[in-house]
């Protein structure tokens, strides 16, 4: 029932009348929903009866009311009872008329139970809740810090079984790997999060693995890579990532047909890294007329003049372009179209702006379980908003064995074959 109003339009309450006409318009049509679906409920069992005639589905008064959670504010239910006789042939025991619209257990709409997660997981820390929601939703119902208690436990789980899938039916074409370093506890002070994300036939990106282990270990590398091979992975075609040892190690034992792509972005910061700031921005320039060159003999030609150039002054700088002179241009061999993707790995670093974000708020996450576990789901949410590879429609070509030069497609998979 609404109440009188102040003349600057806040109620006795300390809500607006907006506000208030919100969530009675809400409560009375959540009753209306309510009153219909026990009638439609009723009515379609009239002829349910038992040895004496009588109906063994009937209205029997009105629950206890509560308070339930919605978008449009806290609402105060009143639901219909009802008063269902019959039995259960299977088990014996009574049936129960249960609302699909406010099932007995239910204190928040859907809604709101995405949005605290998401909240929790985009930096509002938990003991924050309260506080920042309680003025909007009209109450602190269901807004404890338990309530994200529980909703690590299911992250934990939902990690779990998402490491076990089967991946037998989903081929990765291209894959990123990082091993990422986060703020959050992880047991050993060196360890970090090793991450795969892959594009799949249709040119789509997704997460592929994500676990605890050592950037820079061979071993670490090996048991994820190993672990997604024994659940059905197929050898991708290209692999990009920077210049740590143990994955491109781990990457030849495992998947040895894979071709390796070094990352540009890490492999500029190592190289402007060993020269003075003076030369670094004329260097720069230089580096980026590598890996934008129109082909790959282009791109060698400008390695050969980036070696001229700071070669006698800074041997060290030019020696780490050209130890990877291989695999640096080995984008260059597939469509032009998927170079921007294919030259770095932007789609990890990107994706764990958000992470690091959330992390740097929780000061740690409490346990190794509860970290993995909200680092994926924060990846997860972030992959909704992942576009596809340009021209996705290339990389079925590209997994079918197509050859491209200059970036452009000159032999079907139907011609190789023939």
């Amino acid at each position: 029932m609404l109440t009188v109003v102040n003349e600057d339009g806040i109620t006795p309450s300390g809500s607006s009348l907006l506000d208030e006409v919100v969530r009675e318009g809400a409560r009375r049509m959540l009753a209306a929903a309510l009153e219909a679906e026990v009638n439609f409920y009723i009515a379609e069992l009239a002829n349910e009866r038992d040895d004496k005639g009588r109906r063994l589905v009937v209205r029997n008064g009105y629950h206890q009311p509560r308070k339930v959670t919605t978008a449009a504010g806290v609402v105060e239910v009143t639901a219909p009872r009802v008063n269902d006789k019959r039995v259960d042939e299977s088990t014996g025991e009574r049936k129960r008329f249960s609302s699909a619209i406010l099932p007995p257990w239910c204190r928040k709409s859907p809604k709101i139970s995405e949005v605290l997660p998401l909240l929790y997981l985009h930096g509002l820390s938990s003991g924050d809740f309260v506080p920042a929601l309680e003025q909007f939703l009209g109450s602190s119902a269901g807004l404890s810090a338990a309530t994200i208690t529980r909703l690590t436990t299911q992250w934990q789980s939902d990690h779990a079984a998402f490491m076990d899938r089967d991946l037998a039916e989903i081929d990765y074409v291209y894959v990123w790997a990082d091993g990422i370093h986060l703020n959050v506890r992880l047991e050993e002070a060196k360890a970090c999060v090793l991450v795969l994300i892959g594009v799949r036939a249709a040119g789509s990106k997704e997460l592929v693995a994500l676990k605890d282990g050592y950037r820079e270990s061979g071993e670490s590398w090996a048991d994820l890579l190993r672990d997604c091979a024994r659940r059905g992975m197929r050898a991708p075609v290209l692999a990009v990532g920077d210049g740590a040892l143990g994955f491109w190690k781990a990457l030849a034992e495992v998947f040895p047909d894979t071709r390796e792509q070094r990352c540009w972005v890490h492999k500029t910061a190592n190289v402007l890294d060993s020269m003075p700031k003076s030369a670094q921005p004329a260097a720069k320039k230089a580096i980026q007329d590598i890996y934008n060159a129109e082909d790959r003999e282009h791109a060698e030609a400008a390695i050969k003049t980036f070696a001229q150039l700071y070669g006698a002054k800074f041997p060290k700088a030019v020696k780490k372009i050209t130890d990877d002179q291989e695999e640096l241009p080995a984008f260059y061999g597939f469509p032009a179209e998927h170079w921007i993707h294919l030259r770095t790995t932007n789609p990890i670093e990107s994706t764990f702006s958000t992470v690091r974000l959330r992390t740097k708020v929780t000061r740690g996450a409490g346990s190794r379980g509860a970290a993995l576990a909200m680092v994926f789901k924060l990846v997860e949410s972030a992959q909704q908003r992942w576009r596809a590879v340009n021209a996705p429609h290339l990389v079925a070509l590209v997994r079918a064995g197509a050859r491209f030069e200059r970036g452009q497609l000159v032999e079907r998979p139907e011609a190789v074959a023939a």
